[in-house]
């Protein structure tokens, strides 16, 4: 008797498409729907190596729209819900998308998961939702929430429906707290494959404000291999975090991207901050290694120079994926920044002239 199939929210994305991969990589690996809305970031070509293979099926879908989820999600056993306004930028830019992608959209997954008996519901969702730790501090899985921008209060807020829904109706539901992906296939929005893309292309290298915010980075492959474990063997109920010892700063990334390119430390620019920029974020990642035997195995230093290679040997995708939409993007965002931001912070004032 076949397997019932692993449904799949926003598997055209970076994360969800090498999730997908890595599942049908496996000779065990059962079959996938992968269900996406296809929005900017969304891109099938990540999925070019599995776009033929008979256990995958893909269909073009909102998770906010309930009629259109009830139906893919059906004779489904489980859930990957990776779907999301994932760019703290954009949701600063214009709150609502994340409001309604990540919030609505997770309640709508919540309530058709419920009704169609989904047996396992892994959630996705960030370390930002604990907010800025103070240094030498690491937030554990039971650390209060304190999201401090539209994106990250909204997967807080997804976060808590979820809890909602395990606690009133006994969903089995686990919720994943990874820290900053990086990796093959990344929407070159995100800060890594934006350094590495500049990098390549001889362009400046853009870093908000002082470039002293830290980050912990997890390759791709790692997380993935994370997700495996927890959905096969997780407890249900529970939350995980999931990351990397390896807290760094924007700078210093940018300088390693630099070093490994071969390309001078003054194609680094400094440009205006973005509002209310945490500091650091940190997590303990104990759990899942004493729990579920996982602990991440890619260096950062190898991942990051594996990462550019990637980059350099897919010209084609990342020439693909930055035209269009994502041209219009940097532009307002990068070109021109001040005004932008003055329109955001300010936009009562009337610009001059």
């Amino acid at each position: 008797m076949a397997s019932k199939p692993i449904f799949v929210t926003g598997g055209a994305g970076f994360i969800g498409s090498n999730f997908i991969r890595r599942h049908l990589a496996q000779p065990s690996g059962g079959p996938v729907v992968n269900f996406d809305q296809l929005t900017y970031a969304g891109n099938l070509a990540n999925l070019s190596p599995v776009a033929d293979d008979p256990r995958y099926r893909f269909i073009k879908g909102d998770i906010c729209d309930p009629e259109a989820v009830a139906f893919a999600m059906a004779g489904s056993e489980s859930v990957v819900h990776f779907a999301a306004e994932s760019h703290v930028d954009r949701s600063i830019y214009d709150p609502a998308p994340a409001a309604q992608t990540n919030i609505a959209g997770t309640l709508v997954l919540l309530q058709a998961a419920r009704a169609l008996g989904i047996r396992r519901f892994i959630h996705i969702s960030t370390d930002e939702v604990y907010g800025e730790m103070p240094p030498g501090t690491f937030a554990g899985e039971s650390a209060s929430l304190h999201p401090s921008n539209p994106y990250s209060v909204s997967k807080a807020g997804a976060d808590l429906l979820v809890r909602s829904f395990m606690r009133t109706f006994d969903f089995p539901a686990i919720i994943v707290r990874p820290t900053n992906n990086y990796g093959p296939f990344q929407f070159p929005e995100k800060f890594l494959p934006l350094m590495i893309s500049s990098a390549l292309d001889d362009q400046p290298l853009p870093i908000y404000g002082d470039g002293k915010q830290e980050r912990s980075w997890l390759h791709v492959d790692d997380h993935c291999g994370a997700l495996v474990a927890i959905l096969d063997r997780g407890q249900i109920g529970h939350t995980y975090n999931v990351g990397a010892a390896n807290g760094e700063t924007n700078i210093s990334m940018a300088h390693r991207v630099l070093r490994l390119t071969e390309k001078p430390a003054s194609r680094i620019i400094h440009v205006q901050d973005r509002p209310g920029h945490d500091r650091r974020y940190a997590l303990n990642c104990s759990k899942i290694e004493r729990e579920l035997g996982w602990k991440p195995a890619v260096d950062v230093e190898e991942g990051v120079r594996e990462t550019i290679d990637w980059y350099r040997e897919n010209a084609g995708w990342l020439r693909d994926v930055r035209s269009g939409e994502y041209s219009s993007y940097f532009d307002k965002y990068y070109n021109n920044r001040d005004k932008t931001l003055e329109a955001l912070i300010h936009p009562l004032r009337k610009p001059d002239g």
